[in-house]
């Protein structure tokens, strides 16, 4: 188990915190995709925080999308997550080159720029939850950090973070997310605050050697901390030829028949692995047979 989630609770039970280290997931994303650097990171951070807020639902067949659109080059990014710690995402332009911002790092509120963050949860009811606010900084973590705030009223941090090799490669990725309930003291708010002030981001712990469970140790260790589960999380498409299929039978028999009548083999791509799937003239004959 390379990447994982961890779920703790500390201070009895008046915090609950998640910590993943996904960076073969985003590794796996990056060549999927043939993200540049700077898109690699923003998708990276969104797909971590989607792994980690896909497993806080409960049911099995639940899924959490996450959408952030915002005015930059990188035009945005979408992210899919189920409650099984499996998570699929792309970006709109995977391309992006932009200079790096005055610390000297990938300048991901850059390449997302303004905007809305969009969460939207199907839980199997009648409709899903949907969740918007603006992006308050396009870093990702700030505003997830924000939209728990405001949207869930349930006071959150979050922490994520991409680091690349010089060949362009992943060489760490993970983050965390601490909740405080409802009824949490004021004194251990005032020492969560104070200690998070201090902690070093979360791809120096990473690079440091630090699990999951050592950087929720280092930020809530004091706290008593009880690490309760640990799930597995990786890039996971549902897509197959099968389902592509369905999906071209449900465009209908004009559609088809004009493909045919083109007299060449079709190339459809899924977004979210960039996997292509070709369909023959003579594939899609029988296709329309059964879209009748």
């Amino acid at each position: 188990m390379t990447d994982y989630i961890v779920r703790a609770t500390a201070a009895d039970s008046q915090i609950r915190a998640f910590a993943a280290t996904t960076r073969e997931l985003v590794e796996y994303a990056r060549n999927a995709h043939s993200t540049s650097p700077v898109a690699t990171a923003a998708l990276g951070r969104l797909l971590t925080a989607g792994s980690m807020m896909g497993v806080m639902m409960k049911g099995e067949k639940d899924l959490l999308t996450l959408q952030v659109r915002g005015d930059g080059p990188l035009g945005g990014i979408t992210v899919t997550a189920d409650s099984q710690g499996r998570v699929k995402g792309y970006v709109n332009n995977p391309n992006v080159v932009i200079h790096a911002n005055a610390k000297g790092k990938l300048d991901v509120a850059g390449a997302v720029g303004r905007g809305m963050l969009n969460v939207i949860k199907d839980m199997g009811l009648k409709e899903p939850y949907v969740g918007q606010v603006n992006l308050v900084s396009g870093e990702i973590a700030e505003d997830l950090t924000y939209y728990f705030a405001s949207s869930e009223q349930v006071p959150s941090s979050v922490g994520l973070g991409v680091l690349m090799e010089k060949d362009n490669t992943v060489r760490q990725a993970g983050g965390f997310i601490i909740q405080l309930m409802p009824f949490t003291e004021e004194k251990i708010i005032e020492a969560l605050k104070e200690k998070l002030n201090k902690v070093d981001s979360v791809t120096s712990m990473l690079d440091q050697g630090m699990k999951p469970e050592d950087i929720l140790q280092e930020l809530l260790g004091e706290f008593g901390l009880e690490v309760t589960d640990k799930i597995p999380t990786k890039f996971f498409c549902n897509c197959d030829k099968e389902r592509i299929e369905k999906a071209l039978i449900s465009i209908g028999a004009k559609d088809l028949t004009e493909m045919i009548r083109d007299g060449k083999p079709i190339e459809v791509n899924c977004h979210f692995c960039n996997t292509n799937y070709t369909f023959t003239v003579e594939e899609l004959r029988e296709l329309l047979k059964k879209s009748r």
